[in-house]
């Protein structure tokens, strides 16, 4: 019966105790439970109440009101409600309620378009909500695994979901599949043996994690921690403490509405002052300073950014990257790091045998995957599956406990993943293990054990008998008295030759089985014994390998011509990483382990996450360390992964790219984005859609800032040289609401510029605008100020009311955006290169605010509420040709600015 100890360690504290290197016996102790008979049900219901339910806690996300708040308080918007409250004070009412019209609409489109989901932890708690056989009161019953408590005692069978972190009692050739945790791309062996209090995450063999998977053997554990304090909810802890990090779009437009805040404020209060010293009216003079806030304002940007970002979300969906954090578009645009991981990411996550050795000979293998499609060559050539291959395929078919169906569409495995690679094999040289079963009935097997290090079966055919054996080479070749020819007949062994071509296998990152096989008459009451198993044949060695894939070999190097570079972080043992990164083309001179990482002060940490490109052994918070050190150094990194252990170092990275296919919930759930075809090449798409879509950011900045600036040095030359203002507050918002939707996010629609791949990413530091743009900007600005104020001064000395002379002004402005969009279809290079019509989004905005530019002039209603007046052919054909004119000032200024930057 169970034996309560008040002493229990909370399940909180649990992982905190070094349960690994406690016995069995010991850790049943300190649980207070008799793992022969597990806890009675009265004592589980009393640790249920103290512990709580065998869940995550799921974290709220941000309401509603906080995020519509967070809208509204952005400081350009203040500076917009503020002059919405004076013009309302002022009694200027259809003014304010056209102004905070704008503020609402503003606010409602940024609430709707900012949200990231928050699932990552209600998917981690879905991964271990499982059914679970426990041991209660001495006996076997089934029950929720969320009613699991620490001290249970959980029987495990291939298949199994484990659903807490459980302290091995006993195993029988018990394995997992620990990948989606530790990145371990094979089947961990467990045992119940005490280990050292040092040992890592990965190596803990003792021990069997909630959320990992029983992949073969039978066993049962003492749970050791629920919930939260499992090392799942510990890397939901991870998840929920890593920051939600501002991407550099949003950290630069942060700065940039700082430095506009201060450069409207100053303005505003020195179009105040001078007029007040001339003797202008306040009531004037405020007006003015609300003109000349709502001018400077770049009211369209917010919603420019969003749908600019939102029109990528689409792009990218089509190349097979889902976004679901919009900044995270123009991240990728500038990241300079991708840290990936190898199992299922870089690699396939298909072991797959890649060459066999027989009679001295090497065939290579061919296929991908689990797929039995693909060829068996020898020296290229199609290869005779007879002899000494017939039967190492044989061998590898029979000596078996896995299984191979096609399902949906896909082929699929139920056992271990090397052994399935072996039936493929089989499969690729025409031999069915069903078939093979039939011929040869199996009639005992000694199961693999870690301890012996290799499985055997034995077989019955037409009377007679013969044992099948594969395992580790070391292990078996010592075992064996000769070796199988060509022919199928037995020859004198080479053992040296043997092992170095083990060895060469070895070193291309290979795991490396040795197969054989002995003759014995058979007999109905034969049994095998390990004692047994000498004076072997060797059949042949198997090479296997999780391979890369293919599509990750050009888009790393595609990354590298983009100036961005990969590394990989991986589970997985070094030697098998450096392999797979030689054959994707990293730099594989070196791989740091877990270990050695554990030894590297932060400063150390840093030189080594920049110089080494291949990190082996590592755990989840070695993953974030490594992120965090890259970060320090000011790098823009982007984290891929599909494991429950890539999952905080992708909520940390700048932005997270989760594989939609074979990647975990809770992948997905912390990435920024998830590639639906799992495809690394996807990667590269996204890059360059991320690049094209600052590209076009860039264009509308550039475009929309001249207008605004335009606006402000109108109203500040009016007051200057006593004068009326030129256009109204009312006008303003018109120019700027209308253009910016019509003619302005047409931008957003700019196809990808030719050669936007052969750039270097940006640096972090780089401005939004580069002094050329910036150079530019002030040009067009001014060319607005002329022509505006010039046309509208010449309108009143030539007798004209101040509702033409200010209509003459308005669509001044307008007119000139309109041929200044031209000039900035491209930053780089002349718009006709463009293509003139491969944006036929500009013509249509261009169409409809030529439109409403004639109802504004010359409708009545529109007069009325506006201020406007109809104006004559001769002022058209000014206002026309001052617009055409300052599109070729601003054309030839691109092309001086170009021989410049050639020149240099």
């Amino acid at each position: 019966m169970a034996l309560p100890d008040p002493t229990l360690p909370v399940a909180g504290n649990a992982p905190d105790l070094v349960w690994h290197a406690d016995t069995a016996d010991a850790a049943a102790r300190r649980l207070g439970v008799d793992h022969a008979s597990g806890l009675t049900d009265d004592e589980a219901a009393s640790r249920l109440t103290r512990h709580g339910a065998n869940r995550l806690t799921e974290r709220p996300g941000k309401p509603a009101w906080r995020r519509f708040t967070e809208q509204v308080m952005q400081p350009l918007i203040l500076v917009l409600i503020a002059a919405g409250a004076i013009t309302a004070v002022l009694g200027e009412v259809v003014d304010a309620s056209v102004i905070f019209g704008v503020v609402l609409v503003n606010a409602f489109i940024g609430y709707w378009q900012e949200a990231k989901a928050e699932g990552a932890l209600a998917a981690l708690a879905r991964s271990v909500a499982t059914p679970v056989t426990v041991r209660r009161g001495g006996h076997r019953k089934q029950l929720d695994a969320t009613l699991l408590v620490p001290g249970d005692v959980v029987m495990l069978a291939a298949g199994d979901r484990i659903p807490a972190d459980l302290r091995l009692v006993h195993g029988h050739e018990l394995h997992t599949d620990d990948s989606m945790l530790t990145g371990e791309s094979q089947p961990v062996s467990k045992h119940a043996d005490p280990l050292h209090p040092d040992t890592l995450l990965a190596d803990r063999l003792n021990m069997a994690y909630a959320g990992t998977t029983v992949v073969a053997g039978q066993g049962s554990g003492l749970v050791i921690a629920t919930g939260d304090a499992t090392e799942t909810g510990r890397i939901a802890g991870l998840i929920a403490a890593a920051p939600d990090l501002a991407t550099p779009l949003t950290r630069k437009m942060a700065r940039f509405s700082n430095w506009l805040l201060w450069a409207i404020g100053g303005l505003a209060l020195l179009t105040v002052g001078v007029g007040l010293a001339r003797g202008e009216a306040a009531f004037d003079m405020f007006i003015a300073a609300v003109a000349l806030a709502v001018g400077a304002i770049p009211e369209g940007l917010p919603a420019a950014v969003t749908v600019t970002l939102a029109i990528g979300v689409a792009r990218m969906a089509k190349r097979r990257a889902i976004i679901r954090h919009l900044p995270a578009v123009e991240t990728l645009g500038s990241t300079t790091v991708i840290c990936s991981d190898k199992t299922g990411t870089l690699t396939e996550n298909a072991m797959t045998v890649r060459v066999l050795w027989c009679a001295g000979e090497g065939y290579a293998v061919g296929g991908r995957g689990y797929a039995p499609e693909g060829p068996i060559t020898h020296d290229e050539m199609p290869a005779e599956v007879d002899g000494a291959l017939r039967h190492a395929l044989i061998a590898g078919a029979l000596c078996n406990d896995a299984s191979l169906r096609h399902e949906h569409g896909q082929w699929k495995i139920t056992g271990d993943p090397t052994e399935a690679a072996l039936i493929v094999a089989a499969r690729k040289g025409k031999l069915d293990e069903h078939t093979l079963g039939k011929l040869f009935p199996r009639c005992d097997v000694l199961p693999f054990d870690a301890t012996r290090q290799f499985m055997a079966t034995a077989h019955e055919g037409d009377g007679q008998g013969v044992v099948y054996v594969k395992g580790a080479l070391e292990r078996l070749l010592p075992l064996c008295a000769d070796q199988l020819s060509a022919n199928g007949q037995p020859l004198p062994i080479d053992p040296a030759a043997i092992e170095k071509v083990a060895h060469a296998y070895a070193e291309q990152g290979m795991r490396v089985l040795l197969l054989a096989r002995k003759n014995f008459d058979f007999d109905q009451n034969f049994r095998l014994t390990v004692e047994g198993i000498d004076k072997l044949t060797l059949i042949g060695i198997v090479g296997m390998i999780d391979p890369p894939r293919k599509a990750a070999v050009s888009a790393i190097r595609n990354c590298h011509s983009a100036g961005i570079r990969v590394k990989m972080i991986t589970g997985d043992h070094a030697v098998t990483a450096l392999a797979i990164a030689r054959q994707i083309g990293l730099s594989a001179e070196e791989a740091l382990t877990g270990r050695e990482l554990a030894l590297l002060d932060d400063t150390a940490l840093g030189e080594a996450a920049h110089s080494v490109d291949v990190f082996a052994r590592v755990e989840p918070e070695q993953k974030l360390r490594l992120v965090r050190a890259l970060q320090a150094r000011g790098e823009v990194v982007a984290m891929t992964g599909d494991g429950v252990n890539d999952a905080p170092a992708l909520k940390q990275a700048d932005i997270g790219i989760a594989m939609g296919l074979a990647g975990t919930e809770v992948a997905k759930e912390a990435a920024a984005m998830v590639l639906t075809d799992d495809n690394f090449a996807s990667i590269e798409a996204a890059v360059e859609e991320g690049r094209g879509v600052w590209d076009n950011l860039v264009k509308f900045i550039t475009w929309t800032l001249p207008t605004n600036f335009g606006e402000g040095l109108v109203i500040v030359a009016a007051i200057l040289f006593g004068a009326m203002i030129p256009i109204t507050p009312l006008q303003i918002l018109w120019i700027n609401m209308t253009t910016a939707v019509l003619i302005g996010l047409p931008l957003a629609f700019e196809p990808i510029e030719r050669g936007i791949m052969h750039r270097p990413p940006r640096r972090l530091d780089q401005p939004v605008l580069d002094v050329a743009l910036i150079r530019r900007i002030v040009l067009v600005s001014f060319l607005l100020l002329a022509g505006a104020f010039g046309l509208f001064l010449r309108e009143l000395e030539q007798g004209h009311s101040l509702a033409e002379a200010r209509t003459v002004a308005v669509n001044v402005f307008v007119m000139v955006e309109m041929a200044y969009l031209f000039n900035c279809r491209s930053l780089t290079q002349g718009f006709w290169k463009q293509g003139l019509f491969s944006n036929p989004w500009i013509w249509a905005g261009i169409a409809t605010m030529l439109t409403l530019q004639i109802l504004l002039t010359y409708l009545p209603m529109m007069n009325q509420l506006f201020q406007t007046a109809p104006i004559g052919l001769e002022e058209w054909a000014t206002i026309v040709s001052f617009a055409v004119f300052s599109s070729a000032v601003v054309a030839l200024e691109q092309g001086m600015a170009r021989k410049a930057t050639t020149r240099s």
